[in-house]
C-alpha cells in the first residue's frame, strides 16, 4: 500500500511550558489551580468527528473532579495538607495538565494526523485516566473532610476510571482504513471515486474550501512535529490527497481573495543591513551560509538555486556545493531584534516545511490528478468568474513546489492561461489578470518551464502586455518579475533586451509603480543590464534618469544598476550619469556597506572614463576625502578596494597628474546582482 497502518509513529509531543512541572504551591493555593485547570478542561467542547468518547470522558471526568476542588475551598479547614496528600495533589495536578495539553493538542491539530493516529491518541487518553485512578485510589479520605454526597461522587470517578479501557471507535477505524486504501489506488494512479472522496473528507469535519486550507496548513506543521522522513513524506502524501479533494469538492470557493502577504510589518523601520538579504534585500528570515561564506535568506537562495544558478549571487564565484549551513548566531541576532521592535518572526522550523521534505508517489500523483482536474476545468469554463476561480487555484499550486510546476506546465496550462492576459480582460477581469500571470511567473522558476512560456504562441507578447498596460500595479510587477525570471537565461535575456517594450515597460514601471513593483522592475533591468548590447538600448531609453528618479526611495537598487549601465554602457551612458554623482556621493556617506560599495565602483568607472571633468565634479562634494576614508575603514572588502583606487584618482587629478586609465575594472570584481523579484515570486 502507499501508507501503511503502521507508517505513522507518535510525533513529538507539544506541551505547554508547565505542563509537566508541578506548580510547587501550598494547601489553599495549590487546590485552586486545580479547581481552575480542571474548569478549563471541563470547557473543551467534545470532538465532533473523531476521538468523540475519549474526549467525552476526559471532560467529564474533570467536571466532576472540578466539583471536589471547590468543596475543598469552601472548607478551609480541610486544605492543611500532609506531605502525602499534597504530594497527590501534585502529581494530580500534572495528569490534569497533561490531559489539557492532550485535548489542545487534538483540537488544534491536523484532523487527518489524528485519524491517522487513532489508535496512539487512544492509548494516550487510556495512560492518562489510569494514572488519574491510580492517584483517586489513594486519595486520603481520612485525613480530609469532604459531604458525603462529594465523597461518593469521588469514588464514581475512581470506578469510572479503574474500567476505563482503550476506546476506538469503529467508524474511525472505517474511516482510516478508507483513507489509506485511496492513497494506495492514487499511487497506482487510479482517481479517487468522488463520491467516496466526499463522505471521508466530511466525516472529517472539513466542509468548504476554507477548512480544507486549514487543514493543508495543519498538516505542513505537523511535518515539523515528526522525527522521521518517511512519516514526513507520508504526510505530504495526506497534503496532496486534501489538496486533490479541495479542488475537486469546493475548488472555486477559494476564488480571489486578497492576497495581504506582500506587505510587509517592517516596511516602516530601518533594517540593520546585515539583517537584510543581499538577493531580496528584505529581512532574513532563516539565514544559511552558501559555499563561499556569504549568508542568504533560505527562501530567498533556494529560488535561486532552484531557477539554475549555480554561481553565488553576491561574489559570483561558482559553488563548490550547494549545502546550506544555517546562520544561527544571526537568527538568534534577528529574532532579538525583531522583538525588540514588536515585529512576528518566525523560527526556522516554521519556514522548512513541505519543500525540504523527500515526495512520494502518491504525493506526486495526487498533485498531477489535481492539476489535470484544474486544466479540464479551466478549458471548459464559461465565465470570467468561473475562470478566475479555477486560475487562482492554480496560482495557489504552482507556488508549493517544483512538481506542481511541472505537472501544471506538462498538462498544457500556460496556453490557456495566455487568454487572460489581455488588457479586455484586465478591464473587466483585473483579479483574473493578475492570477493569470503570477501563475506563470511561479511557473517559470522551474527552468524547464522558462522554455515552454518563451516558445507558447502569445505567451511572451502577454507577459509584456501586462507589463505595458496591466490593470494594477501588481499585474504590472509580476510581469516584470517574469522578465526577471526568463531572463535568467543568457539566449532569452539577448531577446528580451532587443524589445523596445520590454525596456519602456520597466522604466515606466520603476519610474511610477508604488515601491514594490519598483523593486520588481529595478531588478529585471539590472538583470538585463548583464547584456552589453542591452544596455546601449537602455541607456537610450533613459536608464539613468530613471535610477536617478529613484535613487532616494531605493538606493542600493538605483546604485548596483547604475554600476552595471556604467560599466558596459560606454561614453554615452558616462556623459548621462555626470548630474548623479552628488547624488552617489550621499550614498557613500550615508548608504549601507553594499550601496557604498556599488556607489564606490561606480564613481571609479565613471572618474577613469570621463576624465577629468568628472574627477573635478566629485572633488567639490564638500568632505569627500573624509567620506571616502570612511569607507576605506569601515566598508566591505570591495569597498574599501574600490574607496582607496578613488582617493589615488582625486589625489592624481589634484596634483595635476594623468589619470589611470588601466585596469578599469578588476578581473576579481563582481557586481552584486540585487535580485529582489525572488521575493514576488516566493510571496505570488
Amino acid at each position: 500500500m502507499a501508507v501503511s497502518p503502521h507508517a505513522f509513529p507518535p510525533r513529538k509531543r507539544r506541551p505547554s511550558a508547565g505542563a509537566f512541572v508541578s506548580p510547587k504551591l501550598a494547601d489553599i493555593n495549590l487546590v485552586k489551580s486545580l479547581l481552575s485547570l480542571s474548569q478549563e478542561i471541563s470547557s473543551f467542547k467534545p470532538f465532533q468527528c473523531l476521538l468523540k468518547r475519549n474526549s467525552v470522558s476526559a471532560i467529564n471526568k474533570s467536571k466532576l473532579l472540578s466539583i471536589l476542588f471547590d468543596e475543598l475551598i469552601k472548607n478551609p479547614a480541610s486544605v492543611f495538607f500532609s506531605p502525602s496528600t499534597l504530594l497527590c495533589f501534585e502529581e494530580m495536578y500534572i495528569v490534569l495538565q497533561r490531559i489539557k495539553t492532550l485535548l489542545e493538542d487534538c483540537s488544534n491539530g491536523s484532523k487527518m494526523w489524528m485519524l491517522m493516529q487513532i489508535q496512539v491518541l487512544s492509548n494516550n487518553f487510556h495512560e492518562l485516566t489510569l494514572e488519574l485512578s491510580t492517584l483517586l485510589d489513594i486519595f486520603p479520605f481520612k485525613e480530609i473532610e469532604l459531604s458525603q454526597d462529594v465523597e461518593e461522587l469521588v469514588v464514581l470517578v475512581r470506578r469510572l476510571c479503574g474500567k476505563s479501557k482503550p476506546v476506538v471507535d469503529p467508524g474511525d477505524v472505517f474511516l482510516r482504513r478508507e483513507v489509506l486504501t485511496m492513497l494506495d489506488r492514487i499511487e497506482k494512479e487510479i482517481v479517487p471515486d468522488q463520491l467516496k472522496l466526499k463522505k471521508v473528507i466530511e466525516d472529517l469535519g472539513l466542509r468548504d474550501g476554507s477548512s480544507c486550507r486549514e487543514e493543508i496548513e495543519s498538516l505542513q506543521d505537523e511535518i515539523q512535529n515528526q522525527v522521521d522522513e518517511k512519516s514526513k513524506s507520508d504526510i505530504v502524501s495526506l497534503i496532496g490527497l486534501v489538496r486533490y479533494a479541495n479542488c475537486v469538492l469546493f475548488g472555486s470557493s477559494t476564488a480571489s481573495k486578497p492576497d495581504h502577504r506582500r506587505q510587509k510589518s517592517t516596511s516602516d523601520l530601518t533594517i540593520p543591513a546585515d539583517f537584510r538579504c543581499p538577493i531580496t534585500l528584505e529581512l532574513m528570515r532563516d539565514p544559511v551560509v552558501v559555499a563561499t561564506g556569504q549568508t542568504y535568506d533560505r527562501e530567498s537562495i533556494n529560488l535561486w538555486i532552484e531557477s539554475g544558478h549555480s554561481t553565488c549571487p553576491k561574489t559570483g564565484q561558482t559553488l563548490i556545493h550547494t549545502n546550506l549551513i544555517p546562520n544561527r548566531a544571526l537568527g538568534n541576532l534577528i529574532a532579538m531584534w525583531c522583538r525588540e521592535q514588536g515585529i512576528p518572526f518566525e523560527t526556522v522550523g516554521n519556514n522548512e516545511k513541505v519543500n525540504s521534505v523527500k515526495g512520494t508517489k502518491a504525493a506526486f500523483e495526487a498533485t498531477k490528478m489535481t492539476v489535470s482536474f484544474l486544466v479540464n476545468k479551466l478549458s471548459g469554463s464559461q465565465t470570467m468568474e468561473a475562470a478566475n476561480g479555477v486560475v487562482y487555484e492554480l496560482r495557489a499550486l504552482s507556488k508549493t513546489d517544483s512538481d506542481s510546476r511541472a505537472c501544471i506546465a506538462e498538462a498544457g496550462a500556460i496556453p490557456i492561461l495566455v487568454r487572460y492576459l489581455g488588457s479586455s480582460v484586465g478591464l473587466e477581469h483585473p483579479n483574473l489578470q493578475v492570477n493569470a500571470v503570477t501563475t506563470i511567473l511561479n511557473l517559470s522558476i522551474l527552468e524547464a518551464n522558462k522554455t515552454r512560456i518563451v516558445e507558447t504562441d502569445g505567451a511572451l507578447n502577454g507577459v509584456i502586455e501586462v507589463l505595458r498596460s496591466g490593470a494594477t500595479w501588481e499585474a504590472k510587477g509580476n510581469a516584470a518579475a517574469t522578465i526577471f525570471s526568463l531572463s535568467g537565461i543568457h539566449a532569452y535575456r539577448k531577446g528580451l533586451g532587443r524589445k523596445t517594450r520590454v525596456i519602456k515597460g520597466l522604466l515606466d514601471l520603476a519610474k511610477d509603480g508604488p515601491t514594490s513593483s519598483q523593486k520588481d522592475a529595478l531588478v529585471a533591468i539590472l538583470n538585463l543590464a548583464g547584456d552589453r548590447e542591452t544596455v546601449g538600448r537602455l541607456v537610450e531609453g533613459g536608464v539613468i534618469q530613471t535610477v536617478s528618479g529613484v535613487m532616494d526611495e531605493l538606493p542600493e537598487e538605483a546604485v548596483t544598476i547604475l554600476e552595471a549601465v556604467t560599466r558596459r554602457g560606454g561614453l554615452a551612458a558616462i556623459a548621462a550619469a555626470f548630474n548623479i554623482i552628488k547624488k552617489l556621493g550621499v550614498i557613500l556617506r550615508e548608504g549601507s556597506d553594499n550601496g557604498r560599495e556599488s556607489a564606490a565602483a561606480t564613481l571609479v568607472t565613471m572618474c577613469r572614463k570621463g576624465g577629468p571633468e568628472m574627477v573635478a565634479e566629485l572633488a567639490v562634494i564638500p568632505g569627500i576625502e573624509r567620506i571616502i576614508w570612511e569607507v576605506m575603514g569601515g566598508g566591505t572588502a570591495r569597498g574599501r578596494r574600490k574607496a582607496a583606487t578613488l582617493l589615488r584618482i582625486l589625489r592624481r587629478w589634484a596634483a595635476g597628474l594623468d589619470l589611470d586609465t588601466n585596469n578599469v575594472v578588476d578581473s576579481s570584481d563582481m557586481i552584486t546582482m540585487t535580485v529582489g523579484t525572488s521575493r514576488t515570486i516566493l510571496q505570488a
